[in-house]
């Protein structure tokens, strides 16, 4: 009597929590097609590669310890090299061969030889917070940053890999956090935005400004300014934010119903054993709060946008057009922000809750929401929206004002490239990296195959005309999933 076995198609992601090692040398990939002889530098991406110390286990994706990765581009060779970043939570991990420091999903327990006494003074001294840098790499002057979500950044070598030191933005400007997708001018300016926690937790939302490098040959960081504030809607619970927008004379932040419990961030974290995903909640009643701010002048429009209440994922584009800013966003319908993160938990152990719930899944929309500068010369401050659902462009008004504006009337500077998983084992990366030279351009993007049968992974180099592809590059080692990063031209 023979059995066959069939896999449901969901449990090929389990080789996404699977930890890998480091590399000590570069590998030479394999390449077929032809890689462009003009295509030279390096794509640095990162990742969670560590999903688990000794026998307790990173739970969510955005746990795992933060993995380093480099692929090389040298006349039509390719060659692919990985390294763990030493942040303190992973050199701490390492040495005391347990969780140290709570992540987004995974609480860290105490130190079994503190008492709950001990535990409950640690309160009193502030909250540990994360420096896993797994989310993003960007340049300030002539260094290079990884960062996450927390006030932590860590500098690296973008040639060896190797981890230079750990920098606190709470050492030079006023932010108890900032995201993990600034912004980069032409001339190296970096706009970032980040809470801000103050006087009897009054709070808001502050824009950082880092300048680029200048003939003194001094730290850019230290140069560190906060330009410009957004008010915050509720004085006790600020929103996460993950992106803003920046057009060249304005600067865009959207105030969404998800939440941070402050209180229950504070006052249970030592105690009771919270994780940064326990203090999300949501306050759909306030809508969405749609702010700008002048970027030159450095001062705050208090202009009145308000929308139905969604959940922002990621700012698309944001550009000028007259007298409008038009803001592209991808976001989902409703309070659907920890559903998406916990399925992404779900992912590492509960198979039958993930494929029961696969079809459920909220799916992302794209949306344009369109802002009128002056607001006396339109008479009110009306928010314009559009969707896109399939190849249909469908345009809504939320509040009955003016008439609706023609499509065509607004074109986006720059366009956005959206990848559909057709095939149920194959993952792309969360970004591309877009290369452009002269007047040739290609996509670049790492594709994780967790699948029986597949190759481990590949870099795949696509023409940005059309997407074809050119070339890719395939390596015989597992690559975890990479969040985001950059290409550095040689």
């Amino acid at each position: 009597l023979s059995i066959l076995r069939v896999e449901h198609p969901a449990s090929g992601y389990r080789k996404l929590f699977e930890t890998v090692e480091e590399l000590s040398s570069p590998l030479t990939a394999h390449v077929t097609g032809r890689v462009p002889l003009w295509l030279t530098g390096s794509l640095l991406r990162c990742g969670p590669g560590l999903f688990e110390v000794g026998a307790e286990p990173f739970y969510h994706l955005f746990d795992g310890q933060a993995l380093l990765h480099k692929f090389d581009f040298k006349e039509g060779h390719v060659t692919y090299y990985r390294r763990f970043i030493r942040t303190d939570a992973y050199v701490r991990a390492m040495t005391e061969k347990r969780i140290v420091i709570t992540e987004f999903g995974t609480y860290a327990y105490p130190d079994p030889c503190k008492n709950i006494f001990s535990r409950f003074f640690s309160y009193f001294r502030g909250v540990e917070v994360t420096d896993n840098a797994l989310v993003n790499i960007y340049p300030v002057g002539e260094d290079y940053y990884a960062c996450t979500e927390t006030n932590f950044i860590t500098r690296i070598n973008p040639e060896t890999l190797e981890t230079i030191k750990q920098v606190d933005l709470c050492n030079y400007v006023s932010v108890n956090g900032a995201t993990a997708h600034p912004h980069i001018e032409n001339d190296g300016t970096v706009y970032n935005i980040g809470n801000c926690f103050g006087k009897n937790f009054s709070i808001a939302y502050n824009i950082i400004k880092i300048p680029p490098l200048q003939a003194d040959k001094e730290d850019p960081i230290s140069k560190s300014e906060i330009v410009v504030q957004f008010p915050c809607s509720d004085r006790f619970k600020p929103s996460y934010v993950h992106s803003f927008g920046l057009t060249p004379n304005y600067i865009v932040f959207v105030e969404t119903p998800v939440k941070i419990n402050l209180f229950k961030f504070l006052s249970s974290w030592s105690l009771w054993g919270t994780n940064y995903m326990d203090c999300f909640e949501s306050n759909e009643t306030m809508g969405v709060w749609l702010h700008i701010a002048d970027k030159k002048r450095k001062k705050y429009l208090n202009n009145k946008y308000r929308t139905s209440p969604f959940n922002l994922f990621h700012h698309i584009n944001t550009y000028e057009d007259r007298e409008f800013l038009i803001v592209d966003l991808c976001c989902w319908k409703g309070f659907e922000f920890v559903y998406n993160y916990l399925y992404l938990a779900n992912l590492r152990e509960n198979w039958e809750e993930v494929k029961k719930n696969a079809s459920k899944a909220p799916q992302p929309e794209v949306r344009r929401y369109v802002l009128p500068l002056n607001i006396d010369k339109v008479g009110c401050a009306t928010v314009w929206w559009l969707c896109l659902e399939g190849n249909k462009t469908i345009w809504g008004n939320p509040f009955p004002a003016l008439a609706s504006p023609q499509a065509s009337q607004f074109e986006p500077q720059s366009g956005c490239l959206g990848v559909s998983n057709s095939h149920p084992n194959t993952v792309i990366s969360f970004t591309c990296a877009i290369c452009l030279f002269s007047f040739e351009c290609v996509v670049l993007s790492v594709v994780v195959s967790p699948g029986p049968g597949q190759k481990p992974a590949s870099l795949l180099i696509l023409n940005a005309k059309d997407l074809s592809e050119v070339a890719r590059a395939e390596v015989e080692v597992n690559i975890p999933v990479t969040f985001h990063g950059l290409f550095k031209k040689a």
